[in-house]
């Protein structure tokens, strides 16, 4: 059965000690998936020159935050790579022309390992991650997830880890109600992936209200339009999660699912 491809906002470092309704989210979301073989990350927190694949066999759990309570520097996630996911990600970039370095020297970072801890606790699901090729607009990284839309029907979970609202600098105290323009933003954006309207989706910096307000810089919103390209044409967007934190911080989660084979055939 083909997976659907997520988006989730990972939100603070603290989450992976926190077991709020966010946390609680990234919990239950295993259970509603076929049998995932192995997961494919791209996180906010990877960039390279151009697309990078790094399918370490033993990643170190990397911190890289700093000024939070101490237990969260003790946290590691055992994760194994998947030198078989990473020979079916290559192949898949090169029959679309999409040149692809590796790096396995890299370990995963809390974009990576924080929502990894909540949903697979054990770490029994091999991990493989693509750094964002810097400066890549939002059309050209839905052309990357599309490359990457075969992997679903094999059992792999592309899973986007960002931010919907990220805006460090006009968070409040946690808990605070969400602000009037982070609110417009995400509603925009809301409906721009229900009605599945790419043409809007991929100008959200000139269409979407507050759209710098929102994202400062656009990196914790790009692994949402990688997981919506992979998700294929036609997806159907499902929101799972609309929370918030420290007022201006959203930590929605989405899936993508392509339609059923009949409705594909319409299209």
């Amino acid at each position: 059965m083909r997976l659907p491809t997520l988006f989730v906002s990972h939100g603070a470092p603290t989450l992976a000690l926190e077991a709020g309704p966010d946390a609680a989210l990234l919990a239950s979301l295993p259970a509603t998936l076929a049998p995932v073989r192995a997961v494919l990350v791209v996180s906010a927190h990877l960039q390279a020159r151009g697309v990078t694949l790094s399918a370490t066999p033993a990643p170190r759990t990397v911190h890289d935050f700093y000024g939070f309570p101490a237990p969260l520097y003790r946290l590691s996630y055992p994760a194994t790579g998947s030198a078989w996911l990473a020979g079916e990600v290559e192949a898949a970039l090169a029959a679309a022309g999409i040149a692809c370095g590796r790096d396995d020297s890299r370990g995963i970072d809390h974009g990576v390992w924080v929502p990894l801890m909540k949903m697979w606790p054990a770490a029994d699901v091999p991990v493989v991650t693509l750094a964002l090729p810097h400066g890549a607009s939002a059309a050209e990284l839905a052309a990357l997830g599309a490359a990457l839309s075969v992997l679903p029907d094999e059992g792999v979970l592309v899973l986007g880890s960002g931010g919907y609202v990220h805006n460090l600098s006009e968070l409040a105290e946690d808990g605070s109600a969400p602000p009037a323009w982070a609110r417009a933003f995400a509603a925009w954006l809301d409906d721009a992936l229900r009605s599945d309207d790419r043409q809007r989706l991929l100008d959200w910096e000139g269409q979407a209200p507050f759209a710098r307000r929102a994202h400062p810089s656009s990196e914790h919103l790009a692994p949402l339009f990688v997981a919506l390209g992979a998700a294929g044409e036609g997806a159907q967007a499902r929101k799972l999660f609309d929370g918030w934190r420290y007022g201006a911080l959203s930590m929605a989660a989405f899936s993508f699912a392509s339609p059923p084979a009949g409705a594909r055939n319409a299209l």
